[in-house]
């Protein structure tokens, strides 16, 4: 069996009546990746070949005529070893790792799948709340409070607090409307539009990034909802922290790049902040040995967009946009 570069191979040996090539999809990452994403992507588009690179790292893109990026970076000089990528669908909508512009003079489709139609951001939305509310209420303690048959020690509700959004796109509007029902005060940080995300989201207070100060000085719960570029990697500084408040959690439910790791385990060490909900990493997978994990931090693994509702959402429009590949038409959601 031919092999492409250094990936094992997952080939679907079907008869191809239609007299046309197949597609040739490289999914990168391992097979069981995303709740089982590339077993249903197959089952889905049974016509076509799939190869996973078993990794969240790429080395080689040629003979390739889509590629799903999922974490690794696609950068220009391994764009240049393709020889026949057209489409770069990424099954989400973070596309911070790939070169969109060496892709665009490569003629090379880029499309994601925005968080507010697949399902992807109600969910985000989901395991932000459950992070909150493990936080509020000292989940750390839970097991050895029941294996001591202890009870009582009474947590913190979220009822009456201060949530502050920074970034009001899917995910902080679908955060914005569940956190309502909590009778929290609603806080946010957005670029531009200030006063119509204000009224729409019911919001107590918005400012730009230039009242960061401000807003972290106001909020009980700072959620991260906003994509990593080269402005926003690393804003929750030692500085930000610092300027949060003692008692206030942070929950980060984007990209890890955003927080300084660093700031963030020594403002967990010196208690300036109570605690971090953290479902992104520095570096993913993260050790399960690093430090910053014997501090008051709730994870979990990347998984705040992979439920059965988002999963289905965002194959919906991979397959789409594969299909349109097929009759030549362009895919749905371009970002170059």
């Amino acid at each position: 069996m031919q092999e492409f570069g250094e990936y094992s191979r997952y080939r679907i040996q079907l008869l191809d009546f239609s007299g046309k090539e197949k597609v040739k999809i490289l999914f990168a990452a391992d097979e069981n990746a995303l709740g089982g994403f590339f077993g249903l992507m197959k089952a889905e588009l049974p016509q076509h070949e799939f190869v996973t690179s078993e990794r969240f790292q790429l080395e080689c893109l040629k003979g390739f005529d889509v590629l799903i990026p999922i974490m690794s970076a696609v950068n220009k000089e391994l764009l240049a070893g393709s020889d026949r990528l057209r489409l770069i669908q990424q099954c989400g909508a973070g596309l911070e790792g790939v070169d969109l512009q060496a892709a665009g003079e490569m003629n090379i489709w880029v499309a994601n799948v925005p968080t507010d139609i697949s399902g992807n951001a109600d969910s985000v939305a989901e395991l932000g709340i459950y992070l909150m509310i493990g936080l509020s209420r000292d989940f750390r303690k839970m097991a050895v409070r029941i294996a001591n048959r202890q009870f009582g020690n009474p947590g913190r509700g979220l009822s009456g607090k201060t949530v502050g959004l920074i970034g009001l796109g899917g995910i902080g509007r679908a955060l914005a409307r569940r956190l309502k029902v909590f009778d929290v005060h609603l806080i946010g940080i957005k670029r531009h539009d200030l006063q119509k995300a204000k009224e729409e989201l019911g919001l107590e207070w918005i400012g730009t990034p230039l009242d960061m100060k401000e807003f972290l000085g106001r909020a009980d719960y700072v959620v991260l909802c906003l994509p990593l570029t080269s402005e926003s990697r690393h804003m929750i500084s030692r500085q930000a922290l610092n300027d949060m408040k003692q008692d206030a959690f942070l929950i980060n439910l984007s990209r890890g790049g955003l927080v300084d790791r660093g700031a963030l385990e020594e403002a967990l060490a010196t208690e300036k902040i109570r605690g971090a909900g953290l479902d992104v990493f520095w570096e993913e997978p993260p050790d399960p040995c690093d430090p910053i994990f014997q501090y008051n931090v709730m994870a979990t693994p990347h998984i705040a967009g992979a439920t059965d509702i988002s999963i289905k959402g965002i194959l919906k429009v991979v397959a789409e946009n594969i299909r349109r590949l097929e009759r030549g038409e362009s895919p749905l959601y371009l970002k170059n």
